[in-house]
């Protein structure tokens, strides 16, 4: 994927992906670069002094595309077809409350989640999916070009929380299209997910969820041949090598950005703890096999490890497809993704597999308790089925959507908020982005009035649209 802005490694005219993603030649030219300034000495004193004793972490579940909240989390069994939809409902341990027929797992175990079912998400779309991913109304390209320059949630915590340890990195991502997801913007390069399936050995489906029998290579944290980590290691020769390369660059805002990179790259590549987490071989087998073989699956017993490892906020770019993302579900007669019954009906079982296996596990090992589950997507699906000449599809609904809570410490067992009868509109208790941010921001313990400049040095806030913690879940 070429990028379409200056990039930090621009200088030394090599081909680099967004984030932390680069070939490993790419790697090792940007450790060359900077090694020499490294202050890692620094880093350890500060996670010596409590920054990484907190352990907070948090992972979330995108849905690219746009769930319909109707068919899974807020059904209207009581509404006529053309409103409800094709599926029923069933039970669950919360007294009065159904879900989908399809999310039996999750139904059994909803004392332990939380239901946003007010979720005002106005001004979201897809292609890139930002605005909820940031708590930024503003943050929609289609209509404001400043948009990719407002940083993900994901980010912030990167810069005002950082990582568990010092040889993680605080925001990865299990990245399907560089357009699902926000990036640091503002921020800096430097706040830019690590991409986690560069560097997983994870099989590859395709564009409409087949398994092609292919594994990636997941080549990311690999040594180039021939050199080992005491190598790569040796910063006062390094130093003397490139130290005109150095001076080119030391005074810039790229540079300051390599900086950044070379401490992640180098402490990426010499340390065995994000290489290991990434390597499902270490798992034991009845794990393995109580997730299963799936793609998606596998990328939440990974984001489990990465936890364990350190990263303090993860995001599963749950799709096959490359565009608007697999719960796009139009219709039938709009490929890839189907309407409700051919396109949603079989991710239902799957989703509802994954996020409860997930919370078990985390639970399980004791991590549940400091790591939030998150799962939404864009907006919800329009109140009608059948949109755009299709038999059963929904179209985009930004006026109200579900979110589904897990972890982090929080009062779950509830339902929060509601829709109108016709799942149309929000009825009572509105929940924002900013409210949602704000609730993740409480978790980490980031202060809710911190700010920060853009490199015009303008100030920036934390919440740019307002926002309290939901008060119902602590």
């Amino acid at each position: 994927m070429r990028h379409h802005h200056e990039h930090a490694f621009g200088f030394l005219h090599a081909e680099a992906k967004e984030g932390l993603t680069l070939t490993r030649r790419n790697l090792f030219k940007a450790s060359l670069a900077g090694v020499g300034a490294l202050t890692l000495p620094r880093w350890l004193q500060a996670c010596a002094q409590g920054k990484a004793s907190r352990s907070k972490a948090l992972i979330l579940l995108w849905l690219a595309g746009g769930p319909s909240h109707i068919d899974m989390l807020d059904p209207k069994p009581h509404r006529p077809p053309e409103n409800r939809g094709p599926f029923g409902v069933t039970r669950t341990r919360l007294p009065g409350v159904v879900i989908c027929e399809h999310l039996p797992k999750l139904a059994a175990r909803l004392d332990r989640f939380s239901l946003l079912r007010s979720v005002d998400c106005r001004g979201s779309n897809h292609e890139p999916n930002t605005v909820m991913q940031t708590a930024n109304r503003r943050a929609e390209p289609r209509t404001n070009p400043e948009a990719v320059k407002y940083p993900a949630i994901g980010s912030l915590v990167a810069k005002f929380y950082g990582s568990n340890h010092p040889a993680a990195p605080a925001y990865a991502a299990f990245m399907r299209s560089r357009t699902h997801l926000a990036f640091a913007g503002y921020l800096g390069q430097k706040y830019d997910p690590f991409l986690a399936n560069e560097a997983a050995r994870l099989p590859i489906y395709d564009l409409v969820g087949n398994d092609t029998g292919k594994v990636s290579r997941g080549a990311l944290l690999e040594l180039p041949v021939g050199v080992d980590a005491a190598r790569l290691q040796d910063r006062q020769r390094l130093l003397q090598q490139f130290d005109r390369l150095r001076r080119d660059w030391e005074s810039s805002r790229a540079g300051e950005a390599l900086e950044s990179y070379t401490q992640q790259a180098v402490t990426l590549l010499t340390s065995s703890r994000v290489r290991a987490a990434l390597d499902l071989e270490q798992e034991p087998r009845v794990i393995r096999d109580r997730y299963g073989s799936h793609l998606w699956c596998q990328q939440a017993l990974l984001a489990r490890r990465l936890v364990e490892a350190g990263v303090a906020f993860i995001t599963l770019d749950l799709s096959y497809h490359t565009a608007s993302g697999t719960w796009d579900t139009h219709g039938d007669n709009i490929p890839p993704y189907g309407g409700i019954r051919k396109g949603l009906g079989p991710l239902l079982p799957l989703f509802d597999h994954l996020v409860t296996t997930l919370v078990d596990d985390l639970e399980q090992r004791g991590l549940l308790e400091q790591t939030l589950v998150v799962a939404m997507g864009e907006f919800g699906r329009t109140p009608r089925i059948g949109t755009q000449g299709s038999t059963d599809g929904r179209d985009h609904w930004p006026y109200v959507m579900t979110v589904l809570l897990a972890g982090g410490g929080l009062r779950h067992g509830q339902v929060i908020g509601s829709s109108t009868p016709d799942g149309g509109a929000i009825q009572e208790r509105p929940v924002t982005p900013g409210d949602l941010a704000a609730t993740i921001y409480r978790h980490f313990g980031v202060p809710l009035e911190s700010t920060y400049t853009d490199p015009a040095g303008r100030l920036l806030h934390l919440l740019p649209d307002g926002g309290e913690p939901i008060r119902e879940l602590f």
